[in-house]
């Protein structure tokens, strides 16, 4: 019967789900294309235009756990809609700085650090429709279906965003970026339930797959409020060791997102033109590495188990992670360091899908709480390379921040060895 129904719904929503991610880190990064015309036009310099960086990322892990409570508290579909038009509230706000206003840098921090407080919301929420509408078996490749937006968002971002500074200004570039956040957002509400019983768009024969995937005992009907079990997730051992995990990940995969773009232009010696091209490479890497990632999670789940499919797969990935950052930053060709380097961001987001696979697996309808802790982690990593990297790189060069990212990625991956995805949540505590 499932065969004849065609495809599922869930698929349906995954999708926009990568679409928003997508949207969300095309207002995330943007900051980094025009980093050089803002600079000039306020007068920042590298080091405050890091502290910029770091303050959209400061806003994002400080509201995790809200965001979390709230995915959790009142679903995916509202509280996704609400932080998509904030985000593209404060996008545009940004846009309509004048040039010759006063203290810009802490009007550009303030804007930054409430967009985000706005983002914090995709992943937790995300998690939680992955924790009500995805079966076990398909977590992996749903999740890096998601995530694949943030390679894609990201590696859209140069080449488009540069074209349209190069013609228009670097405020067009945020006008466009806010426009898309509406519309991402609008559609989304249309689209979009809670949770597969209230959507008239799912069969019967989906819905019971549904259910009989899920591995654990959802909210009664699949509408009632899930009780979170606070005790029992701050007593998980591993939580700890998940989050410094997604430290590591989140500070190297910050050098990207706010670096590299800089770094091919002022180290390796690219025009505006070439750096955006470069540019796209760790990201078009990081989406097709993302999808694959996901794909090998479920499938070595279901051969070896979840220790195996998600544990044994990301610690793998960022060791090599490592090997690539090491080598790639002491290439001496610029062209062959680029390639290389994003391999590096590839091997990186092979491990993207398992942080939030895992959660699921162990916290069940908590996920979207359990997740924002985690991410937690990862958003402060983000905020630290994004002003130590350009502190280190002054003074003890490029290469020097790429070797520190190495250290950090074989960090996370001895992190993973101490996960156990397959031991669920137990009573609260």
């Amino acid at each position: 019967m499932l065969k004849e129904q065609g495809i599922r719904f869930r698929y349906i929503l995954a999708f926009w789900l990568f679409i928003l991610s997508a949207v969300a880190f095309l207002d995330r990064t943007n900051i980094s294309i025009a980093g050089l015309e803002i600079s000039r036009e306020y007068g920042l310099g590298n080091q405050r235009l890091g502290w910029i960086f770091s303050s959209f990322l400061i806003g994002y892990a400080v509201f995790q756990l809200p965001a979390g409570w709230l995915s959790a508290r009142f679903g995916p579909r509202r509280v996704l809609t609400l932080g998509l038009l904030l985000w593209g509230a404060t996008t545009a706000l940004t846009a309509m700085l004048p040039t010759a206003i006063e203290h810009a840098v802490l009007l550009l921090i303030g804007v930054r650090f409430v967009l985000g407080a706005g983002e914090s919301v995709i992943y937790p929420a995300a998690n939680q429709f992955v924790a009500r509408w995805v079966p076990q078996k398909e977590r992996g490749v749903i999740n890096g279906l998601i995530f694949a937006g943030v390679g894609a968002g990201s590696g859209l971002t140069p080449p488009v965003l540069s074209w349209l500074i190069r013609h228009h200004g670097w405020r067009a570039a945020f006008w466009f970026s806010a426009v898309v956040g509406f519309i991402a957002g609008i559609v989304w509400w249309v689209i979009a339930r809670d949770t597969p019983e209230e959507h008239p768009a799912v069969q019967a024969a989906e819905l019971q797959e549904i259910r009989e995937g899920l591995n654990y005992q959802a909210a009664a009907g699949g509408s009632g409020k899930p009780k979170i079990s606070w005790g029992a997730i701050f007593h998980r051992r591993d939580l700890l060791a998940l989050m410094a995990a997604y430290f590591s990940f989140g500070y190297i995969a910050w050098i990207y997102f706010s670096w590299f773009f800089l770094y091919m232009a002022q180290v390796r010696g690219f025009n505006l033109r070439s750096s955006a091209y470069y540019a796209m490479l760790p990201f078009l890497s990081m989406t097709v590495c993302c999808l694959m990632g996901g794909v090998l999670s479920d499938r070595l789940t279901g051969r070896y188990g979840l220790r195996v499919g998600r544990c044994g797969l990301a610690a793998v990935s960022l060791g090599v992670t490592a090997l690539f950052l090491v080598i790639g930053s002491q290439a001496g060709s610029p062209q062959l360091a680029g390639l290389i380097l994003a391999g590096g961001a590839g091997a990186l987001y092979i491990s993207q899908s398992s942080f939030w696979s895992a959660s699921v697996d162990i916290a069940g309808d908590s996920s979207g709480i359990f997740s924002s802790i985690i991410n937690m982690g990862g958003q402060i990593g983000g905020a630290v390379t994004a002003s130590l990297t350009p502190w280190i790189a002054q003074r003890y060069g490029w290469t020097t921040s790429f070797a520190i990212a190495a250290a950090l990625a074989l960090f996370s991956a001895a992190c993973w060895m101490t996960v156990h995805p397959e031991r669920t949540l137990g009573p609260e505590s």
